[in-house]
């Protein structure tokens, strides 16, 4: 299994390094580290900035998100494909304010484009959020309060 790490949303790169540091801790200290590679993609705002530079003023759950889960899903489904993998998903919909009807149908537009599997969740279902937020202080994690693009 592997776990691609492709936040172009994220500012600034401080924030970012924390979180990629995050999972790589996360995945220690579950034992998963020896069963779970992350794909690394570089860093690069510049991306996210583009395609949301219009939308500056939308707030959480606008415009801008859906330009973000467009970017972030397109390039996890060219990876995916890239790659070989079967399948992808995202786990953008443990949060409460995500979206996990429109990510599911970004996802499933994205896999269209790439000739690869999506599968649609939603995991903030059945105390998904609540179980992420438990996990968290168990092992912790650093919890950020917000999706990362504060910049735009």
């Amino acid at each position: 299994m592997s776990l691609l790490f492709y936040n172009p949303n994220i500012e600034p790169y401080s924030e970012y390094d924390k979180r990629k540091s995050e999972l790589s801790k996360l995945l220690a200290l579950a034992s998963y580290s020896q069963d779970v590679k992350i794909l690394d993609c570089d860093y690069d705002n510049e991306a996210f900035d583009s395609a949301a530079l219009l939308l500056r003023d939308q707030q959480e759950g606008g415009m801008r998100c859906n330009v973000c889960f467009e970017l972030r899903l397109n390039e996890t489904a060219r990876r995916a494909k890239e790659d070989n993998y079967d399948i992808f998903t995202t786990t953008l919909s443990v949060s409460p304010r995500k979206n996990a009807e429109l990510l599911n149908k970004i996802g499933v537009q994205a896999a269209e484009k790439h000739d690869v599997k999506y599968l649609q969740a939603d995991f903030k279902k059945r105390d998904g959020y609540k179980r992420s937020v438990e996990l968290s202080k168990q092992f912790e994690l650093y919890r950020q309060n917000h999706c990362g693009c504060f910049k735009i």
